[in-house]
């Protein structure tokens, strides 16, 4: 019996406690079948914190985070909170991001694959997508969502005049270079690094460095460079090409919604956001894992979210979290059961409800085969 990890749940807002609620139920049962002790905790963040205590993360919570080993969230926001202004630093204004500033979890780890049952409902040839496997490595606690100066302000000529600033440091970026690297050793070894050298300084600093890290630490570990306008027609083109992306916090952002394509939906993909880079067999304390879709208000309490972009956060959880691989080896293989078995939820084209594809992956998991 290995543990006990203590789990800090935090729902979110409209369809993240719905899916949230199915990555604890997948939680649970694999703890329970691969002698894994875990505590877990829930409580609110975003909106719903915003309701009960006037604030989008209260210092409880965020206690609590520091603490725990491991930390699985639901998606944040919604048009009831979108008019709030708040005087103050951008973790004033979100709740996630106070969580991922508290923690410093700078290395988010964002896969996408194609699913063999669901090759029909991405817009891709088979061909194209068959055997897709990439990884996105995104810078998560720098650049310009958390740069300052920020702010508004009203010029002279009755113009508003927003802005924020893009900023990185050099150990910034090693760091989350470094992460790449590694997790391209335990994948295709080829990394492929993004940004807008050609016009920004930051970007500038950002190609010298990785390539600088990829030279002197890692020269059995590929490396190309691509401008970030231009990696997104060739990665949407050919994404079987590409193995793992290395981007800063904006890129990064924008490059793990563009491969979800290749997995048929956003509500597919799950993420991993870490402390320090990943080491396989090594459990990493005070990680966040999220589902990367929103929070999905045209369908919260209708029962039709998709919850595997949540469960298969849970089987990075076992992987990073618990520093058990084969844990998070059977959860995707359960997963990807009742995708062949025709559990679609309607994203995918399907009629299955959050409820049915819970229990499909469950059933599956219990499945010495699975």
């Amino acid at each position: 019996m290995s543990g006990p990890f203590k789990v800090l749940a935090l729902g979110g807002d409209h369809v993240g406690p719905e899916v949230v609620a199915s990555g604890l139920a997948v939680l649970r049962q694999a703890a329970d079948q691969f002698g894994v002790a875990v505590e877990i905790e829930e409580d609110l963040l975003g909106g719903a914190s915003w309701d009960v205590h006037g604030t989008f993360c209260t210092d409880a919570v965020a206690a609590k985070a520091r603490s725990a080993d491991a930390i699985l969230v639901g998606a944040v926001g919604g048009p009831e909170w979108d008019g709030i202004r708040i005087d103050g630093p951008v973790t004033e204004t979100d709740g996630l991001t106070r969580l991922r500033i508290e923690l410093d979890v700078y290395n988010a780890l964002r896969p996408a694959r194609a699913w063999s049952a669901l090759l029909p409902h991405t817009p891709y040839r088979q061909e194209v997508a068959e055997g897709a496997d990439l990884m996105v490595v995104r810078e998560n606690s720098g650049g310009i969502y958390y740069g300052e100066p920020r702010g508004r302000e009203v010029l002279s000529d009755g113009q508003i005049r927003a802005f924020e600033i893009s900023e990185y440091r050099t150990h910034e970026i090693e760091r989350i270079a470094r992460c790449a690297f590694e997790a391209a050793r335990g994948r295709r070894r080829h990394v492929t690094s993004l940004d807008k050298s050609n016009v920004m300084e930051s970007g500038k600093l950002w190609r010298e460095t990785v390539e600088r890290i990829g030279r002197d630490e890692y020269p059995d570990i590929k490396l190309s460079h691509l401008l970030m306008d231009y990696a997104l027609f060739a990665v949407a083109r050919a994404p079987r090409e590409f193995d793992v992306l290395l981007a800063d916090n904006l890129f990064g952002d924008l490059i793990s919604d563009l491969i979800a394509v290749v997995s048929g939906s956003l509500g597919m993909l799950p993420s991993a956001t870490l402390p320090t880079a990943a080491s396989a067999g090594h459990p990493v304390k005070g990680g966040l894992y999220e589902p990367t879709h929103g929070s999905a208000p045209d369908i919260s309490g209708q029962g039709i979210a998709n919850p595997i972009g949540a469960i298969l956060s849970v089987a990075m959880m076992f992987e990073h979290g618990f520093g058990l691989p084969q844990a998070a080896r059977a959860i995707e293989r359960a997963v990807e059961k009742a995708l062949n078995s025709g559990h679609l939820t309607p994203d995918l084209g399907g009629h299955a409800g959050t409820a049915q594809v819970t229990q499909a992956v469950l059933i599956n998991l219990l499945s010495k085969s699975a």
